[in-house]
């Protein structure tokens, strides 16, 4: 009973996550930070997202890698159904691959590192699964090579300069995945605070190993 209630409670964080991230990556930051235009460099999306490592991690370290993967799939199936109503289909696509992807690798690593220092599986874990998540969402939804998914962002396609300040010009959906993946990386160290707060409470279970 126990672990079909704490299920449950990770299944809808990781719904709310999924579903907020895929509406808000839709969104870039306004504003300026010195020279650089932040529109060019994030969207609100990556503020969210990280935190589907988290509820992962947590699931991973309380109930092992079943439960774990559990939790990913509804929150894949759940958050990619929502997401094909609350966005654009393509974003839908592309984030429902890319998480299930990730959160994948997230789960693999940890259970690699789990008998690590404690801070080494969930750090190690969001942090590939961030750089294979960023990799995927943001081909799949922008790049014109998987236009298959759905017509292109205008916006997204144009050229800018890369992460807003370099000489070069690339589609701004590149600078995107770079300011993403950089505020991603950023994420899986500070939601470490979090994780570390939550270990005294969110014990493994009998026959998880300990993490």
């Amino acid at each position: 009973m126990l672990t079909q209630r704490y299920t449950l409670v990770y299944i809808m964080l990781m719904t709310l996550v999924v579903v907020a991230s895929n509406i808000l990556v839709q969104y870039p930051v306004q504003g300026m930070l010195g020279a650089i235009n932040l529109a060019d460099l994030l969207t609100w999306g990556a503020l969210t997202f990280p935190f589907a490592f988290l509820v992962t991690d947590l699931t991973n370290r309380q109930f092992g890698p079943k439960y774990a993967r559990l939790v990913v799939l509804c929150g894949f199936v759940v958050g990619v159904a929502l997401s094909w109503y609350l966005s654009l289909p393509r974003i839908a696509i592309a984030s429902g691959l890319a998480f299930l992807f990730g959160q994948m690798l997230d789960i693999s690593v940890f259970n690699r590192l789990r008998r690590q220092s404690w801070w080494h599986a969930p750090l190690a874990g969001s942090m590939l699964g961030s750089i294979l998540d960023t990799a995927m969402f943001f081909s799949f939804a922008f790049a014109p090579a998987f236009s298959v998914f759905g017509p292109n962002d205008a916006y997204a396609i144009e050229h800018a300069p890369i992460l807003g300040v370099m000489a070069a010009d690339a589609p701004r959906w590149i600078s995107w995945a770079l300011g993403d993946l950089s505020v991603k990386m950023l994420f899986a160290i500070v939601l470490l605070l979090p994780y570390g707060a939550l270990m005294s409470t969110l014990k493994p279970m009998p026959g998880v190993a300990k993490a």
